[in-house]
């Protein structure tokens, strides 16, 4: 599964729903979906223009998890 970290990062950074969606465009709908992890599909560019909002990469604002509920590790 793919847990979105949106809500963590906007409680780190101390912003609205409504500030994302006022600066980024994006619908509120969109972001209310990902910041309340009931979206289950996303537009990349909706992804890129939240990691440009909030200065983060894909993998700070996305994890996956496996269905056990433990996190994959990275393949080296």
């Amino acid at each position: 599964m793919i847990k979105c970290l949106l809500s963590r990062l906007l409680g780190e950074k101390r912003l609205k729903i409504v500030d994302v969606v006022r600066d980024t465009g994006l619908s509120r709908g969109t972001v209310t979906r990902l910041y309340h992890e009931t979206a289950t599909r996303v537009d990349l560019e909706g992804i890129n223009s939240l990691c440009r909002y909030l200065g983060c990469e894909v993998g700070e604002l996305l994890k996956y998890i496996d269905d056990e509920g433990t996190e994959k590790k990275p393949a080296n």
